[in-house]
């Protein structure tokens, strides 16, 4: 009695849980642009100057502008990705004004470094810098770096290409600040100590390191000599994008139902067990997508849906290897024990090869592939946890009950065993 007691003790609080929660878990899954609406697309990146040429860390560095970018125009969850070594894809979802985002994006970043010098006194630029100095293409590519002087405080060393012009503009500004300017954001307005004739400097007074890595990363961003082509362009309006959430959702739902119908009425108790594992297993993926702060596509359903279904083959060759045991003449301890064994391996191998597959669609995969990779890994993991493990537990308590004896419990008829 006791057992079945923490049986209901268990469900009880594993389905109490679940309604506490997952209506925030639905309503905090971020969709992607093939669900909300918005659009995707692919840019080459090419050498801005001639005889340039696109590194890795410059297009990385491209797409965390780009990236940037997007975060200031207001959109949510911009997904910013590089691919091969001069692309760069973008995918932003819920976006009202299309092109004007658009022509935003591919512009190269703009570093200005600005100062007062022969400004107006009632000048309207920003903190009264309205004479532009330097731009980021006189900076030497990725030459940005941060360091420590003797009493351990951040330094932000820079190097520009031309030595007399830069030697010329620091002479003129000696004890007078050059204001940092990232598309027409003030971002630190340093003081030029001494004129510089070397083409070298040395940015103080940063808070700490990681204000001073970010200077740096800014600096190097601007000077980036990188134009942006688009190569390929995909627009899904709001409400395509609803329709289609809303279709999948209904094919999902129905799908749902007559699986836990078809384990219910095949399986019994063990179809029962199992169809309380499937929906703690929906409950747990929706919580790691939120904690991953991962976004819903079409791909990605497809793959959760998919991950039901290898959840529903687990608890069917338990429940199969279960009966097939009781049918031999075993009790029901010992089918339990039997059945559970002899399954575990054929389930954690067709795991296995699953989350095989999973790895090499995400390791060589890109976009909406790498996506469904993603969603169909965390699916085999919870699976392990949520329909190996789970279930076998939950049918424990209930037979050690002894509350359940009957074999038409577990969907084995007397006359099965009489055959023998």
């Amino acid at each position: 009695m006791k057992r079945l007691l923490v049986f209901v003790l268990v469900v009880a609080v594993t389905f109490g849980v679940m309604a506490v929660t997952t209506p925030g878990l639905l309503d905090k899954t971020k969709l992607g642009l093939d669900l909300k609406g918005g659009f995707e697309i692919l840019y080459e990146a090419k050498p801005l100057l001639p005889g340039g040429t696109v590194t890795k860390t410059s297009l990385n560095q491209t797409a965390k502008s780009l990236e940037q970018r997007a975060n200031k125009s207001g959109v949510g969850e911009p997904e910013v990705t590089t691919e091969g070594n001069n692309r760069i894809r973008v995918k932003i979802a819920g976006v009202a004004d299309q092109d004007k985002l658009r022509d935003l994006m591919k512009k190269p970043a703009d570093l200005q470094f600005r100062s007062a010098y022969g400004c107006p006194a009632d000048t309207k630029a920003d903190r009264g810098y309205c004479k532009v100095e330097l731009v980021g293409s006189d900076f030497v590519e990725n030459a940005a770096k941060v360091s420590f002087d003797q009493l351990n405080r951040p330094i932000v060393s820079i190097q520009v290409k031309d030595k007399k012009t830069f030697a010329d503009i620091t002479t003129r500004l000696v004890q007078k600040p050059l204001a940092i300017y990232l598309d027409n954001v003030f971002l630190s307005d340093p003081v030029v100590q001494q004129p510089l004739t070397d083409g070298s400097a040395q940015i103080t007074g940063q808070p700490d390191r990681a204000s001073a890595e970010k200077l740096a990363q800014v600096i190097n961003l601007g000077a980036l000599p990188l134009k942006l082509t688009e190569k390929y362009t995909q627009s899904v309006g709001a409400t395509l994008g609803k329709q289609s959430l809303h279709a999948t959702l209904f094919a999902g739902a129905i799908a749902s139902a007559l699986i836990l119908l078809f384990m219910l009425v095949f399986y019994r108790l063990p179809g029962l067990v199992a169809c309380i594992c499937l929906i703690t297993y929906v409950w747990v993926l929706l919580g790691i997508f939120w904690l991953m702060g991962a976004i819903l596509t079409l791909p990605g359903i497809a793959a959760f849906i998919l991950g039901i279904g290898i959840a529903v083959d687990s608890n069917i060759i338990t429940a199969e290897r279960i009966k097939d045991e009781l049918r031999s003449g075993k009790t029901l301890n010992s089918s339990l024990r039997a059945g559970a064994k002899n399954s575990f391996r054929t389930v954690i191998d067709a795991h296995i090869t699953n989350l095989i597959a999973g790895l090499v669609l995400y390791f060589m995969g890109q976009g909406s592939v790498k996506g469904f990779a993603i969603v169909l890994i965390w699916s085999i993991v919870i699976n392990i946890l949520t329909n190996v493990f789970f279930p076998r537990l939950l049918l424990h308590l209930l037979i050690q009950s002894g509350k359940f004896k009957k074999l038409g419990y577990y969907g084995v008829k007397e006359s099965e065993i009489r055959a023998l």
